[in-house]
């Protein structure tokens, strides 16, 4: 009976063994070939090819890829944007290659030293990484420091000589045979190889590929939707000035009108096309955004609380100016206001001729719908009924009560409500403000209101 037992015992455990080991067999052999999930870097690098980088990467993890190849063509660009790349391929789990079609200069340089792989084309080149300001001038040292120690970081993380990735940064590093001739370090196809900084010469990704050992695969190429298309075309500098318009535009006939209408809704949907894309492409912070909705809060404050113009205001439209201005401009240190002057510049004159255009256009505008003789002066009457002619709105009662006496009820900023002899009239003053509760005294009749003056 024991024996039995045994036996049985045996069998079953042969056979669960069989059908793990099978099932092991079959999913071996089943894995099917590799799949290479590639992307280009071929412009500037800043925000947009930073979001195009986080979604290739996002999509390879999802679509289960078993590397990642960058196909890449750059002279350099935004510091801020090729650290967020580089820090993403470097917790990035699948391996990622690059192939250097040309160029990996300055940003390019330090995002291909974060692969797990260099390639290079014939004739290509990788180095130069000085940081610069637009008119290529080298930006001052805490720049250069911190570009320095993100490339000797790199280097060390990827196993290639920190000493050497520096030196592509600062000229003054002396390494013998390599960097001593006083200028920033930029390496051809062989030097990388020779020096570490390139696994080897390829002319396209499938012989990269080749070269790496990897024969069976299938590549899978990252697109560009369809949003993505619209973010980058509302963050052109061309639109980002047209939409500032609307929104200038839009608030100044919205004050020349009573009530809430069309013209802030104009404002409203272009501020959010506006500031949107450029808040997702990491360019508008926080407090830029809120620095602009201030300035318009005091500017609402300033036309309707505060007599006159002055400090509210002025701060308000220095605010608001500063808040699109700022917004379009990367920030490319770890400070709050490490700004390249030149992008600040150039973004601000953005700002100014948008803002001058688009109190011109509102001007101009107006006098065509409401004062014009053409197809948009049909909008409003064009004959007048002129006093001398008989024509008149004034009853003799108001007519009668010039010289009269009474109280402000409302502050006239400079339309309000005065009390005459216990009742209620609308009015208007003649010059500046009058406050609640001051004596006025009525100086003549005009369009349906008294004209009234202090005192």
């Amino acid at each position: 009976m024991k024996t039995k037992a045994s036996v049985f015992l045996a069998t079953f455990l042969l056979s669960l063994f069989s059908v793990f080991s099978l099932g092991a067999q079959t999913e071996d052999t089943t894995t099917g070939p590799v799949r290479v999930y590639t992307f280009n870097i071929d412009e500037m690098i800043a925000p947009p090819v930073w979001r195009t980088t986080k979604l290739a990467i996002e999509n390879a993890v999802n679509e289960k890829a078993d590397l990642i190849l960058i196909h890449m063509n750059t002279y350099g660009g935004m510091l801020d944007a090729a650290d967020s790349i580089r820090t993403k391929i470097l917790n990035t789990k699948i391996p990622v290659y690059v192939f250097i079609d040309k160029n990996a200069a300055s940003a390019g340089a330090l995002i291909s030293i974060a692969c797990d792989s260099i390639y290079m084309a014939p004739g290509a080149s990788i180095g130069a990484a000085t940081v610069v300001n637009q008119s290529g001038e080298a930006l001052p040292d805490k720049y250069q420091s911190y570009m320095r120690s993100m490339m000797r970081a790199t280097a060390e993380a990827k196993n290639r000589d920190p000493d050497i990735a520096q030196a592509m940064v600062d000229p003054r590093l002396y390494i013998e045979g390599i960097s001593d001739s006083g200028q920033v370090l930029t390496f051809t196809v062989s030097e990388a190889i020779k020096f570490g900084f390139s696994e080897g010469q390829a002319n396209s990704l499938e012989e990269v590929l080749e070269m790496s050992g990897v024969e069976d695969y299938v590549f899978l190429k990252h697109q560009i939707s369809a949003t993505d298309k619209i973010i980058g075309w509302l963050i052109n500098p061309v639109v980002s000035g047209i939409l500032i318009m609307v929104i200038i535009g839009g608030i100044y006939f919205e004050l020349q009108t009573p009530g809430i209408g069309f013209p802030l809704a104009a404002a409203v949907l272009a501020a959010l096309l506006y500031f949107a894309p450029l808040y997702l492409e990491g360019l508008a912070n926080h407090w830029e955004i809120l620095l602009f909705i201030v300035g318009l809060i005091l500017i609402a404050v300033e036309i309707f609380a505060i007599p006159g113009f002055g400090v509210a205001g002025i701060l308000g439209i220095t605010f608001a100016v500063a808040g699109l201005t700022l917004s379009m401009v990367q920030n490319m240190g770890t400070g709050i206001f490490d700004y390249d002057m030149t992008n600040v510049v150039k973004a601000f004159f953005v700002v100014i001729i948008a803002f001058f255009l688009a109190i011109t256009a509102s001007l101009v505008l107006t006098k065509q719908l409401f004062g014009g003789t053409g197809f948009g002066g049909r909008l409003s009457l064009a004959k007048t009924q002129q006093a001398g002619e008989g024509y008149t709105s004034a009853s003799s009662a108001y007519q009668n009560m010039h010289g009269r006496h009474g109280l402000a009820r409302t502050i006239l900023r400079p339309a309000g409500k005065v009390e005459i002899d216990g009742d209620l009239f609308d009015a208007t003053a003649i010059t500046g403000y009058i406050e609640k509760g001051e004596k006025i005294t009525v100086v003549g009749y005009q369009t349906g209101q008294l004209v009234v003056k202090k005192g």
